[in-house]
């Protein structure tokens, strides 16, 4: 008999904490504003809408499958393991370059943190190696502890922001433009633009479906699951709006208010030193650093162990599956994830490449990289909605018909996201190297079947093996 110890409250606070508020707060905009200008809050409150449909797949899916865990294993139970390899091999993308991106803006942040003494900046590629390094080595360790701390300083981020976004209000915003609700509108720029630029809004509630793999650990996972993904989506798309809105209209609606959040390397600790006091941006820098970190210390776990089961089955060479007998981490998969993270921020920072016209090379080189890995994560979401349809046909899962409007919709606002940031696109772009990379999977898929299958099925088990471990289970 196994006693249950994690709360609805529990769960919800864990997937809050891994979606990351204070690092999506502090450097999700920036990238936005020479596309739409200040019409950023309604690119995040688009972006509410669509994450909210996508996540009614989850939802739905999480009732049946109380043990989820990740998409892959969603889309290799309803609808085969070589499409959950193909879904797996997606997110492992999106781990990868997350946790490439995660260290680029760690080194922003850093700087940002200087800055506020007058201290001389880091190339943002030595602060980012330094990162992936710590890291790494956290990762060979136990981390319960560290992850632990670095949730609680996410709550503390997220009360600041909070604070600084009651303070912004309070003042009336900018004094050269005030409280501009314009912000909501297109304000001239197309809607085709605006949806395009929903991708890099996305990316701010990448991991909000991570409350999912605690259903071993939750008090009743069938009710509670659902219930922490439904909130943290709710939760956190009310605060990104809000804190969006706020950053907006803080540093001003004009063209010398949007230059300044466009070229800043911390929106919310800028904002809490003209607002509030240098004693507050520091604070709120520090907090930022630190989810930072958190964010990219889960995206080394994820990608490295996403690699280790490829490994397992025969994708990759068989000492990246070996496991740490103390630890039980992979630790060959872990370092070559470090390795690759520090090589490619390396070479970006050396090369300043690329630009994206933020004007702060750091920031430049997380929106990028952000943008590819939110769309290799589109591209397995989308499988999950198409998932819900499967495992309503085969029985998997009871609905009621107007019920799969939902996904429908969710499916249809991935699809046109995804062609919105594909079409006309040349060169080497986010939205492309991302479809490079999804093609790549599915050419393995295709050519390479039997190994596609057996690493689907592998991925698939983990959700078989939870499932079948909560029956024995009683409440």
């Amino acid at each position: 008999m196994t006693k249950r110890k994690l709360k609805l409250w529990e769960a919800l606070a864990v997937s809050l904490g891994l979606v990351g508020p204070t690092l999506a707060m502090s450097g999700n905009g920036q990238g936005i504003i020479g596309m739409v200008g200040k019409a950023v809050p309604l690119v995040f409150f688009l972006g509410f809408l669509g994450v909210m449909l996508v996540a009614f797949g989850f939802i739905r899916l999480t009732r049946r499958y109380n043990h989820a865990g990740s998409a892959y294993a969603l889309v290799g139970a309803t609808m085969g393991p070589e499409l959950g390899f193909i879904a797996g091999f997606a997110l492992f993308g999106c781990y990868l370059f997350f946790l490439i991106c995660t260290a680029s803006i760690f080194g922003a942040f850093v700087n940002s943190f200087l800055f506020h003494f007058g201290s001389a900046q880091i190339g943002f590629g030595i602060s980012a190696a330094v990162c992936l390094a710590l890291a790494g080595w956290l990762n060979t360790r136990d981390t319960s502890t560290v992850s632990r701390l670095l949730l609680t300083i996410e709550g503390f981020g997220i009360t600041f922001m909070v604070i600084l976004v009651a303070v912004i209000f309070g003042k009336g915003g900018a004094e050269s433009t005030g409280f501009d609700i314009s912000t909501f509108t297109s304000g001239g720029v197309s809607m085709s633009t605006i949806a395009a630029a929903v991708v890099a809004a996305v990316l701010s509630w990448a991991g909000f479906e991570s409350c999912a793999a605690l259903g071993e650990e939750t008090d009743n996972p069938r009710h509670n699951i659902p219930r922490a993904l439904f909130g943290s989506v709710l939760i956190t798309g009310a605060l990104f709006v809000i804190v969006m809105f706020a950053q907006t209209i803080g540093f001003g609606t004009d063209e010398e208010g949007l230059a300044k959040f466009q070229g800043s390397g911390n929106t919310l600790g800028d904002l809490g030193t003209s607002y509030v006091g240098n004693w507050f941006g520091i604070l709120v820098v520090l907090t930022a650093v630190a989810s930072a970190f958190a964010c990219n210390l889960a995206s080394v776990t994820s990608s490295a162990r996403l690699m280790m089961a490829l490994a397992r089955d025969g994708f990759g060479s068989p000492k990246l599956a070996k496991v740490d007998p103390v630890h039980h981490s992979p630790v060959n998969a872990v370092w070559l994830m470090v390795a690759i993270g520090i090589v490619v921020n390396l070479i970006s920072w050396l090369a300043k490449w690329p630009v994206m016209g933020t004007g702060n090379a750091a920031i430049d080189s997380y929106f990028f990289f952000a943008v590819v890995g939110s769309v290799c994560l589109l591209f397995a979401y989308l499988l999950v909605e198409v998932a819900v349809f499967a495992a309503a046909r085969s029985g998997q899962i009871s609905v009621k018909p107007w019920e799969l409007l939902w996904p429908a919709l969710g499916a249809v606002f991935i699809l046109v996201i995804l062609y919105l940031n594909l079409k006309g696109q040349s060169g080497v772009s986010p939205a492309l190297v991302a479809l490079i990379w999804v093609l790549i999977g599915v050419e393995i898929a295709l050519v390479a079947g039997n190994l596609a299958k057996r690493i689907g099925e592998s991925l698939t088990r983990e959700l078989d093996n939870a499932d079948a471990g909560h029956s024995e289970l009683v409440e």
